[in-house]
């Protein structure tokens, strides 16, 4: 049993071999007619290609013909127009013999010389107008005739084009049916692959080597195929090039045809010209015809004007002979008039002769007696004369004493013709050299004193020295340094406000107009203020930096302070620019932060440490509301023991309604003993235990208060109901 199904099992297999060979045998015929089909398709074409020059050489024949009688047309135009030229040639050389006949003829009649030339020039204008326009007819056809032959040329040449493109298109269409047959037959052999893989390994080394065999000369088929196509692309794309060179062409023509319809119009504006032309010939000829008539009456109004001018040229003459006689005559008129004026004063001179001897008598006595007078009057002008010059040296004497004694004054008297705003920037420099220790106080105290009394020793010395360096400066004033007594007081303002530069209420006001009454009494006034970012700087003049900052204490650390000087209004402020990271100043306005007690805490102590560094020993401290309220306290708490001890302190209220108060721990800032002056006696707030008053302060610690007037110092000291 066993064997005889082995035995079916192989039939089978054998079967089923058997079966696929003739399957595969069945497809190569099948597949090797397609081939021959494919390759007669092909064949067609490149017997077409090769035919294609001698279609494109019949084309040409068949257009040669065409042309040929174009242009047997064409040279019958130009024939033709050389007819019509000569034609226009006999027909003006008619016009202009009859016109140089009928000239000639009224020549020989002797016409006015200027008519006549006029009329020869209007003819030889029109004959030159008639040739131009002949020769511009002539050009236009030629032009035609040019054009007409290029645009038949260019259409013999797309006819031809459209030719080659029909057989390109032909042959694209069979390429592209070869291409999907070839595309088929790839898939059929890819199948056929896919099934002789799933057979076995024997089987398939065999079939893969007749299916190698088999597709070799398909594969060299294909070859073939695609380079013809690539073949007809390039083609297809040169004709395509081909093409686009004819449209331009033709756009070209189009062009030209545009051309020749402007010429034909050219042409017919000529036309029109050369008629109104000739209507001019014909009128000037008509206008000869009438000149015969006239030549005759110009000849005789020729002989009338001569007949005329003979008379006139008698009647010049007579009109000369007649001015003539009237000259002489008037000329008599004179001469009789001049006798008779003489005769008259010979009659009047016999008269007055006798007159004029007494007169001349009398006249000799007068210049006798102004003589006289004369002798005398320069006999007095020498007197005074003399008295003039005596009195002259008098006066010169006395002038050249009064210099010396003016001179003595001068050397010792003060100097008044100079302004405020000089002696403050003096002071200035003077107590700029001491902050930067040039100069010693003691030094510095002298010269300020001579600079109060505005003497004259300091003024010749800082006017010799102002072209001179800083050391000869420093050594001609050094010079000068003694100890004067000084009679007038140092006053130093410390406030918030000074008007113009920084101004918000009357307090600016009072502070700039105090210092200038006191400095016009001879008292020496200086004022610090605060470096705001906000002032008007514009008013304020000589604004510079010292060389030296200024250290001041406040929160447990020192910072530094840049000092900058200047004037205003003829007064001299520093200016003191804090250098704390809270940038005190520079806010945009004066007043209205939040940490105000703070600010003007700060910028009192630092004004203190500024005057105690620079060596200064005014007379009176001044201090302005309660933002320069805390300088009281800090002078008499801490800079009199340090040596600044030499003034008294006035606080001026502005205002009682603003007196600063704050909590009591934020005095300690600025350096003050917050255990010792929160007391009722000190500066705690009457209103709260736990808050500092700087007003109340400033009136504790000040040797002297002030109010802005009187009225408002009578409404403070009132108790409120």
């Amino acid at each position: 049993a066993t064997t005889n199904d082995s035995g079916g099992r192989k039939s089978q297999i054998r079967r089923s071999k058997e079966e696929r060979k003739a399957m595969i045998e069945s497809f190569i015929k099948s597949s090797q007619h397609k081939r021959q089909v494919v390759k007669k398709i092909f064949s067609e074409p490149k017997i077409d290609a090769k035919v294609q020059p001698n279609g494109e050489a019949d084309m040409e024949a068949e257009i040669s013909p065409v042309n040929g009688v174009l242009s047997l047309q064409l040279d019958a135009v130009p024939n033709n127009d050389a007819g019509n030229s000569m034609i226009t040639k006999e027909v003006e050389e008619t016009s202009l013999v009859d016109v140089t006949k009928s000239v000639s003829v009224i020549g020989t009649e002797e016409l006015p010389s200027i008519q006549f030339q006029d009329l020869m020039n209007m003819i030889r204008n029109a004959e030159k107008n008639v040739l131009l326009l002949n020769q511009a007819r002539v050009r236009a056809l030629e032009e035609l005739n040019k054009i007409l032959q290029e645009k038949e040329a260019l259409q013999g040449e797309i006819n031809v084009l459209e030719g080659k493109l029909a057989d390109t298109d032909a042959k694209i269409k069979v390429a592209t049916q070869e291409k999907i047959y070839v595309e088929l037959l790839e898939d059929q052999l890819e199948k056929m692959r896919k099934e002789l893989s799933e057979s076995g390994e024997a089987h398939e080394g065999t079939d893969e080597i007749s299916g190698d065999e088999e597709l070799q000369p398909r594969n060299s088929d294909l070859y073939y195929l695609n380079k013809e196509l690539s073949l007809l692309k390039a083609e297809n794309i040169s004709l395509k090039e081909d093409l686009r060179s004819l449209k331009e062409e033709l756009s070209n023509v189009n062009l030209t045809d545009e051309r020749v319809a402007m010429l034909e119009k050219e042409r017919s504006c000529l036309d029109s010209t050369v008629k109104d032309l000739e209507l001019k010939l014909a009128a000037s000829q008509e206008n000869l015809a009438k000149l015969s008539p006239l030549k005759y009456e110009y000849h005789s109004l020729l002989e009338k004007v001569q007949s005329l001018q003979v008379l006139l040229d008698n009647a010049t003459k007579q009109a000369d002979q007649a001015s003539l006689v009237l000259h002489q005559n008037q000329e008599l008129r004179r001469k009789v008039d001049r006798l008779e004026e003489s005769l008259a004063e010979a009659n009047v001179y016999k008269l007055s002769s006798e007159k004029l001897q007494q007169y001349n008598e009398l006249m000799r006595q007068k210049i006798q007696l102004l003589e006289e007078r004369l002798e005398r009057s320069d006999e007095e002008i020498d007197s005074y004369i003399h008295l003039y010059q005596e009195s002259m040296k008098e006066f010169q004497d006395t002038l050249n004493t009064l210099k010396e004694e003016s001179n003595r004054r001068g050397i010792d008297g003060p100097v008044d013709d100079m302004p405020w705003e000089f002696w403050s920037q003096m002071l200035l420099m003077i107590d700029g050299w001491l902050l930067e220790k040039k100069v010693s106080a003691d030094d510095a105290d002298v010269l300020r004193g001579m600079v109060w009394k505005r003497e004259r020793l300091i003024f010749d010395a800082y006017m010799a020295c102002k072209e001179k360096t800083e050391h000869e400066m420093l050594t001609r004033f050094l010079s000068l340094t003694s100890t004067p007594t000084r009679s007038a007081l140092h006053v130093i303002h410390i406030a918030a406000e000074m008007a113009p530069v920084a101004k918000v209420g009357g307090l600016g006001d009072v502070v700039t107009g105090l210092s200038k009454a006191l400095q016009k009494k001879g008292h020496l006034v200086e004022i610090v203020l605060p470096k705001y970012d906000c002032m008007n700087y514009n008013l304020i003049h000589d604004l510079r930096s010292l060389d030296v900052e200024v250290e001041s204490y406040f929160d447990g650390y020192l910072f530094r302070n840049k000092i900058w000087v200047a004037t205003v209004e003829g007064l001299p402020v520093y200016f003191i620019e804090p250098h704390h990271p809270a940038k005190f100043f520079w806010r945009g306005q004066y007043y209205g932060e939040s940490d105000d007690f703070k600010r003007f805490s700060f910028f009192s102590r630092a004004a203190l440490e500024l005057l105690l560094q620079a060596g200064k020993k005014p007379d009176i401290i001044h201090c302005h509301d309660w933002q320069t309220a805390f300088v009281a306290p800090l002078y008499w708490d801490i800079y009199a023991l340090k040596g600044l001890n030499s003034a008294r302190i006035c606080f001026t209220c502005h205002n009682f309604e603003y007196q600063g108060t704050a909590l009591a721990p934020e005095l300690a800032s600025c350096g003050l003993d917050v255990y010792q002056l929160n007391r009722p006696d000190r500066m705690q707030d009457n209103s709260s235990y736990d808050r500092i008053n700087p007003v109340k302060g400033a009136i504790v610690f000040s040797n002297i208060v002030t109010t802005v007037s009187p009225t408002y110092a009578q409404e403070v000291r009132t108790p409120e109901v």
